[in-house]
């Protein structure tokens, strides 16, 4: 009985240093990363053919969400979550989420593969389909929405998301300078439009239209 009572015990024993094992190694791969790691890494995301703004813009992305306190932001085209690590950095610091969309399957699969690899995930939520179909089931308000996906439906965008964005939210048009032909129509109606404030963003070439709602 003494025997089987020893083997029983290291049993137990064995079983609890494993348990604690694997809650460590889970804690580990749940904890956040620290912001010096996550752009560090967030340049690995940068593929060819996946459209990503350049650094300098996601950069621009996050000052601006921390400078001005967003919270709640909706980003139009998430391609494979490049703009969006940015801004959830941001966020992260303000207590805030990100929704973000994307209709190309390949594209989602590696944002969420990317979203989990920088642990992003409790600020990032991916939804997947044409964003004409889901953004009249998301309800507002928000406080920025980043428009970077189909140039010819941003008046679309625009018009289904002015209403759902608050007085003094922001609405954000990416490759305003570098697709002119594109998306002049859209600049002319936001420079003109009673209710923005408007000024085009030049940091990279592509440019980006800056709309704050009065």
């Amino acid at each position: 009985m003494l025997r089987a009572g020893n083997t029983l015990r290291g049993i137990a024993g064995l079983f609890a240093a494993l348990l604690l094992l694997l809650l460590g190694g889970a804690s580990a791969q749940t904890e956040p990363l620290d912001e010096a790691t996550i752009r560090s890494e967030v340049e690995k995301i940068r593929q060819p053919g996946m459209m990503n703004v350049p650094r300098a813009d996601g950069e621009f992305l996050h000052d601006f969400v921390v400078q001005r306190g967003y919270k709640r932001v909706l980003e139009i085209g998430t391609s494979n979550g490049y703009s969006a690590v940015w801004m959830a950095l941001a966020l992260r610091k303000n207590g805030g989420k990100l929704i973000t969309l994307e209709i190309d399957a390949m594209r989602a699969n590696l944002a969420a593969e990317n979203f989990q690899r920088l642990r992003l995930n409790d600020i990032i939520e991916l939804r997947r389909g044409d964003a004409l179909k889901l953004i009249p089931k998301i309800p507002g308000p928000f406080d920025l929405v980043f428009i970077d996906a189909w140039k010819p439906d941003y008046i679309r965008y625009f018009e289904m998301v002015f209403p759902k964005t608050r007085s003094s939210g922001a609405i954000l048009a990416h490759n305003v300078l570098s697709h002119d032909a594109e998306l002049r129509a859209y600049v002319e109606m936001v420079s003109n439009h009673p209710q923005l404030e408007t000024r085009i963003e030049r940091r990279s070439s592509r440019g980006i239209a800056v709309s704050i709602k009065k």
